[in-house]
């Protein structure tokens, strides 16, 4: 399954910490779009859905989440609670988001521009692209 844990690095002066993101450097494609998903409710789930060709790093800038991924074979669990950790989602992998907490921000950096047909929304049709 391609995943991966990315840990970027921390500057901290005084009382505040800052992080950097570049394309190509610490996030392993180039960025072409970025958004982000915050008003959740602790029972609430998205995803739900596997993306064809896009790569993604999901950053959780506030509160906590959990991220399953599936290859059609096995399960992972990753949950996110910090800035400083990133995690990176390769083509071809099924995601849901659960757990938030209240306040969370989840931040997603994408390796394409929105293209509806480049999602795949239904499970049985997941497997079978395998």
């Amino acid at each position: 399954m391609e995943f991966k844990l990315i840990k970027f690095d921390n500057i901290t002066e005084g009382r505040s910490s800052l992080i950097s993101l570049e394309e190509m450097k610490n996030i392993p494609f180039k960025i072409k779009r970025v958004y982000y998903i915050y008003g959740l409710k602790p029972d609430e789930e998205r995803g739900k859905h596997a993306h064809k060709n896009l790569e993604q790093v999901l950053i959780c800038l506030h509160g906590s989440c959990t991220i399953i991924l599936d290859n059609g074979k096995n399960r992972k669990f990753v949950d996110l609670s910090h800035p400083c950790d990133g995690l990176y989602i390769g083509r071809n992998i099924w995601r849901e988001m659960k757990n938030f907490t209240e306040g969370c921000v989840l931040l997603v950096l994408a390796s394409e521009y929105y293209d509806e047909s480049e999602y795949i929304r239904d499970y049985d049709e997941f497997l079978k692209a395998l």
